[in-house]
């Protein structure tokens, strides 16, 4: 159950944060709402993972799986570019979260 509370976390952590980028830096009300809200459900759901999740497995998770798809998502619907440079860190935060987690610190 932790984990399919903190793929939900995941999940309105990205609308949360795509919807900022919609926000005009806070000046166009509904972006600015879903983006407060997307991260009070973020933050909630993942506090509710840490009760069977460990800290720095589910932050790791968390943070690594919303970085690579914000940027997967910039890039394929917000004109952002990849080059060699980015699509290396991408995995390397991959690698880091698998690392993390075939080292067995539940």
């Amino acid at each position: 159950m932790g984990y399919l509370l903190l793929a939900g976390a995941i999940a309105a952590e990205v609308a949360a944060t795509t919807a900022m980028k919609y926000s005009d830096g806070f000046s166009k009300l509904w972006p600015s709402v879903v983006t407060a809200l997307g991260y009070l459900v973020a933050f909630a759901l993942l506090a509710q993972t840490l009760k069977t999740v460990s800290v720095g497995t589910a932050y790791a998770i968390w943070a690594g799986a919303g970085t690579a798809v914000i940027a997967t998502i910039g890039m394929l619907f917000l004109g952002e570019g990849m080059d060699v440079a980015k699509a290396t860190g991408i995995a390397l935060i991959v690698v880091g979260v698998v690392v993390l987690n075939l080292s067995g610190a539940h």
